[in-house]
């Protein structure tokens, strides 16, 4: 899975000794840019903790595995990021216009543009979306 968002806080990192050896735990909140933003509290462990992407402000996209686990009858869901890249700067204006168009000689399937103007519609108040 992928998400892309704003990091907005970084949680203390974790360390500690298992029976593996030394492990480091770096959590931190992401807030994505939607109509409704959300706030993703996740977790990236040891190789995969990225200090200069990590940074409040930065827009990343991560991705991440989910995994619940049950104790003591409750489940417990982690979020655990594999990877992180900074967000390029063709993503943070939005998506691509929707202009693709066949020319009159291709030989692929026609291409819905709704940019063109529509051939059936007498005038400009006819022209609806829908």
């Amino acid at each position: 899975m992928e998400i892309k968002g704003r990091v907005i806080q970084l949680l203390p990192l974790q360390t500690g000794e298992g029976k593996n050896g030394a492990w480091r735990k770096q959590e931190f909140v992401i807030e994505t840019d939607a109509q409704y933003p959300k706030k993703i509290c996740i977790s990236a462990w040891g190789d995969k903790i990225n200090e200069s992407l990590l940074q409040v402000g930065n827009e990343i996209n991560v991705s991440f595995d989910l995994e619940s686990r049950e104790y003591n009858g409750r489940w417990y869901t982690d979020v655990k990021a594999w990877r992180m890249d900074a967000v390029s700067m063709g993503d943070v204006g939005g998506s691509a216009p929707a202009t693709v168009e066949n020319s009159p000689r291709s030989s692929g399937p026609p291409v819905f543009n709704p940019i063109s103007e529509d051939l059936n519609s007498s005038s400009e108040a006819d022209n609806l979306p829908f």
